[in-house]
């Protein structure tokens, strides 16, 4: 069982346990921050399904609070991806990553598979990414 200490940690949980726990944890206000800071406003939209990034960005600043449940899952779920990848790489190599190839997404990038509603299956391409090293 993990034990949590007076800043908050936890030990014996996995990384992918604890980036869960943190992304679950944060507003949507951080969340699109760290998806607008690491894939830039037209990217953030296009793998958030938005409009445009201005809608990424009044999240990312507060201006919108209410967010529709799917909007929000979807956001959730980005920002816990990139907060993973975060733990063992670089933005610039995060961002590749959205928009390279992945074998096991059957070479889609993870950018157009969350678009096409894919988001659990660019998460397990994204463990598998940090399991390769």
């Amino acid at each position: 069982m993990a034990m949590a200490n007076a800043a908050g940690e936890t030990r014996g949980l996995s990384v992918v346990t604890q980036t869960h726990q943190q992304a679950v944890q944060a507003s949507t206000r951080d969340a699109a921050r760290l998806v607008l800071e690491t894939l830039g406003g037209t990217l953030a939209a296009y793998v958030l399904g938005v409009k445009d990034r201005k809608t990424v960005q009044r999240w990312a600043s507060g201006a919108v609070l209410g967010l529709r449940p799917e909007s929000e899952a979807r956001l959730r779920g980005v920002h816990e991806i990139i907060a993973l990848l975060a733990r063992f790489e670089a933005p610039e190599t995060i961002r590749a990553w959205f928009l390279g190839m992945a074998p096991e997404l059957e070479d889609v990038a993870p950018a157009y598979a969350i678009h096409d509603g894919r988001l659990p299956e660019a998460m397990n391409a994204a463990r598998a990414f940090i399991a390769r090293g």
